[in-house]
Order: C-alpha cells, then structure tokens, then sequence
C-alpha cells in the first residue's frame, strides 16, 4: 500500500513558531516606542494651544496675572499647569502613566528648556 502525507510533521510546525517568535521579538519593541511618541506629540500639541489663549488673556489685561487653564483642559490623561508672572508665563504637560513630561514658556518666565530655534517651542523629557 502507498502511504501519502497530509498534513505537517512536529519538527516543521516546531520551525514555523520559532520563525514567528523571532519576528515578534524584532517588533514588538518598536511598536513600544510608538505610545510614548503619541504621548509626546499630545503633550506639545497642549502646551502649543495654549499660547494663543494667553495671548488673549494679556491683550485684555496687559499682564498674565490671574490666568489659569481650565480644569478640564488637555488631552485624556494629560494634567497641564500654569505658571503665570507679570511678563511672561511658563507651563507644564505631564501624563503621569508614561512618565512624559513636556514644558514650554512665553516671555520673560522663560524656565523651561526651550529648544534652539523653535518660537514657542515644547521641550519634553
């Protein structure tokens, strides 16, 4: 009697999950990096909008006094919190699950780490 073969043997199905292990071992840890990335880019695109409502605030009143970000403000899971003076303000984004930190600055409270180059530029850690 001739025997055919249908289906796979061990070793091959064996040779086939190692080959996908191995693939996963090589992306996962670039998809990692990608949350972090959007975290990031949420943080900077916050701190970025608030520039025009300072500038608002100051027009009304020709100082940054008194002005503080509503509680609901930012993107989900970020806290965001301002530092006002009489000539400039500072401000932080920080999403406490991935541990990014993002600050930016306008006029002369400028503490934050500004890049070089960048009007209003978000520096993050």
């Amino acid at each position: 009697m001739k025997r055919t073969r249908k289906g796979f043997t061990l070793i091959e199905l064996l040779i086939v999950v190692v080959i996908i292990g191995i693939l996963a071992a090589i992306a996962i840890p670039k998809f990692a990096d990608t949350k972090k990335k959007a975290y990031v880019t949420a943080a900077k695109s916050d701190l970025k909008n608030l520039v025009p409502m300072g500038e608002a605030f100051f027009s009304e009143g020709g100082t940054y006094l008194g002005w503080t970000v509503p509680a609901t403000y930012g993107s989900e899971g970020m806290v965001v919190a301002v530092t006002p003076a009489a000539d400039g303000w500072s401000a932080t984004a920080t999403h406490a699950a991935s541990g990014v930190v993002c600050q930016i600055a306008v006029g002369a409270a400028a503490v934050a780490p500004i890049e070089e180059g960048i009007p209003y530029g978000a520096a993050c850690k």
